[in-house]
């Protein structure tokens, strides 16, 4: 492998590590735009799922007991059982009309929710509806890993704390990125070469995601709210731009 090649890997592990130790989630949205200018799409997406693993597997030790789980499991539950429907949609539906719609989706609200000076907190439907939305992002994580967007934005609307949220982001991402992972490993979707590249990003990962849980610890709940959805319109934007070429 060449040495520019191990940089930008090493880069993008880095970049994305960060992030996911930041906000709990957003792996894939740094790490993709970096690894696709040196490896195809077929070894860059399962290698992410793999990082995030590896990435939110490293910070929940120090974030476990500032977790509330009474309010992850509706999530949890509606993600398991909506990833292997997604998984199998996969076939019949075109991931890049549900990747723009979300994009337009997440430029919407994001932008919607950052300009709103009136704090939310949405009580609707209680934990049916938080597990409606957590079958909803199962889906899209099955179709086209899009886990993330839903339960992301609904958690702000429900107007809970930094920590609350990030219990949501990285236990709800982690579960149901690990499950998408397992499936695409027993279909034979993961080469082995996926293992060695993972391998070379290890260290840049588990750094990455060392510095962001730092920065995390030392947000309040408000600049917290801000980075999320600064990632969010981030990621919408690059959602619509990569669809709109795509077409």
């Amino acid at each position: 492998m060449e040495t520019f090649t191990i940089a930008l890997l090493l880069f993008g592990a880095l970049a994305g590590g960060f992030v996911s130790g930041l906000a709990g989630f957003g792996t894939a949205l740094m790490a993709l735009g970096i690894w696709l200018y040196v490896l195809p799409p077929s070894l860059a997406v399962p290698l992410v799922l793999i990082c995030s693993v590896i990435a939110q597997s490293s910070t929940l030790p120090s974030m476990w007991k500032s977790f509330d789980l009474s309010l992850v499991w509706p999530f949890l539950i509606g993600g398991l059982i909506g990833v292997p429907i997604g998984t199998t949609l996969v076939a019949s539906a075109d991931p890049k009309v549900f990747r723009l719609s979300v994009g337009v989706l997440l430029l919407i609200f994001s932008s919607a929710l950052y300009f709103n000076k009136k704090q939310f907190a949405v009580t609707f439907g209680g934990r049916i509806a938080d597990g409606a939305i957590g079958f909803a992002g199962g889906i899209l994580g099955g179709l086209a890993g899009l886990s993330g967007p839903l339960p992301i934005l609904w958690a702000n609307i429900r107007g809970w704390n930094k920590h609350e949220r990030r219990g949501i982001f990285q236990l709800f991402n982690f579960t149901v990125l690990a499950t998408a992972l397992m499936l695409q490993t027993a279909s034979g979707l993961v080469a082995f070469k996926v293992v060695w590249l993972a391998m070379v990003a290890f260290p840049g990962t588990l750094i990455g995601a060392w510095l962001g849980a730092r920065v995390y610890h030392a947000l309040s709940d408000k600049h917290f709210g801000d980075v999320v959805l600064g990632l969010l319109f981030l990621s919408g934007a690059t959602l619509v731009w990569n669809s709109v070429n795509a077409f």
